[in-house]
């Protein structure tokens, strides 16, 4: 079991010091000095008795949360049905995923994303959301180290990329840039996040209001390039509040509360790094799953260990365990995810040494609830999810968005 909030904080300056240092390092390679890269300066016992007091900050007013709902839709739920769902839903941006490019920075229009934005249904899909009066932003992905190392050392591909990207937009009809770019190489987060400021720069000069986000993940990496992209100007900074656990890890929660295995990263962390960091709060959307995971596990209880890789589960996928009344979620709200366990059908995974039972942790409109509250006591800009589509049939997700949007949940008590 985890211990409380305050104690597991404690310990994040020792995680994360060469991340600051990182931080620092990158922001002095943008020619901007960070005011501050770590947690506040302690008076008292911690200064020292010699230490000259410290001038009392001025006292401001706290900043409301913001009310932003930033979804995500990949292009394999872009068909008919996903118009009316996206009609009932209530975001204030659409980002619609995605388009990327080669390795010599044109346009990949070979890719299956391109395909379907750049069709009659992507349009369809922008020109509906204006109508809402909700943003529309393109997403550019990039992922692969690989990948991210021969485009962003390259300065050729990335102006012809730049240019590209600015006139797809303006072609379109978009309202900014989502860059959701993983698997960085660490030395080339100063390069990213410069690209990402002449990337503004540009959109800006074809519509003054234009905006570019950025995702980035919910770890030390994600951190860094969080606060290089805030100094190069970005909008918005979608952390990625996902994949603590994924197919190849112990069963668990996706997006954790707080943790029940004893490790320290989960969503409070995470913020509490990026806070630490100087990530604007005023800026950041935090990013929860609209999905969960399964595994073959060897027995029904809850935290029962895997016996074989998982596999993502997605709820319009499995409209039926909803409907099926031999099928009740238990909600831990440690973690605060959802936790079913069934008999294996079937053959078992070639994976699996033994076992016979297929455990499925998921988020819900009940796990989320905390979560989007968690957003709200840290006056966040706002919440978003990946990826909606994947909630269709399930009317109560769409409903809390509904009641986030209408700032109709409270934040969190102390986290």
């Amino acid at each position: 079991m985890a211990g409380p909030p305050e104690r597991r904080r404690s310990r994040l300056p020792f995680v994360t010091v060469g991340f600051v240092l990182l931080a620092g390092l990158v922001l002095l390679t943008l020619g901007r000095a960070p005011a501050r890269v770590g947690p506040p300066v302690a008076t008292g016992e911690t200064a020292g008795a010699t230490s000259a007091p410290l001038a009392a900050p001025l006292a401001e007013p706290p900043r409301e949360p913001g009310r932003e709902v930033y979804g995500f839709v990949p292009y394999w739920e872009m068909d008919e049905g996903i118009t009316e769902h996206l009609a009932a839903t209530k975001l204030t941006t659409l980002a619609m995923f995605s388009v990327s490019h080669r390795a010599n920075g044109a346009l990949a229009t070979e890719a299956n994303g391109f395909g379907r934005l750049d069709g009659k249904l992507g349009t369809r899909l922008i020109d509906e959301a204006h109508d809402r009066g909700t943003r529309v932003e393109l997403t550019y992905s990039s992922f692969g180290a690989d990948k991210n190392r021969g485009f962003y050392e390259d300065p050729r591909a990335q102006v012809r990329w730049l240019e590209s990207v600015v006139r797809y937009v303006a072609r379109h009809g978009y309202d900014g840039v989502n860059v959701d770019v993983e698997g960085l190489p660490i030395d080339l987060i100063p390069a990213w996040a410069g690209f990402v400021g002449r990337l503004r720069e540009a959109l800006r000069v074809e519509n003054p209001n234009a905006q570019v986000s950025v995702a980035t993940q919910a770890n030390e990496l994600g951190a860094a390039m969080a606060l290089a992209a805030s100094t190069a100007g970005a909008d918005r900074i979608f952390l990625m509040g996902y994949d603590y656990r994924t197919a190849r890890t112990a069963p668990g929660a996706s997006a954790p509360l707080e943790r029940v295995d004893g490790e320290v990263k989960d969503l409070v962390w995470s913020l509490d790094l990026y806070q630490a960091l100087g990530v604007p709060a005023d800026r950041l959307i935090l990013g929860l799953p609209l999905y969960g995971v399964t595994w073959p596990v060897l027995g029904p209880g809850f935290g029962a260990a895997a016996v074989g890789k998982g596999d993502a589960w997605v709820p319009r996928r499995n409209l039926g365990a909803f409907r099926d009344p031999a099928t009740v979620p238990t909600y831990d709200p440690t973690e605060s995810v959802e936790f079913y366990a069934l008999p294996s059908v079937g053959p078992a995974p070639a994976s699996a040494t033994t076992g016979g039972w297929n455990a499925v942790y998921y988020d819900s409109p009940r796990s989320l609830a905390p979560k989007l509250a968690l957003a709200n006591s840290r006056r966040l800009a706002g919440a978003g999810f990946w990826a909606i589509g994947y909630e269709r049939g399930l009317p109560d997700y769409t409903a809390l968005i509904a009641a986030f949007r209408a700032g109709d949940i409270a934040p969190a008590a102390s986290r």
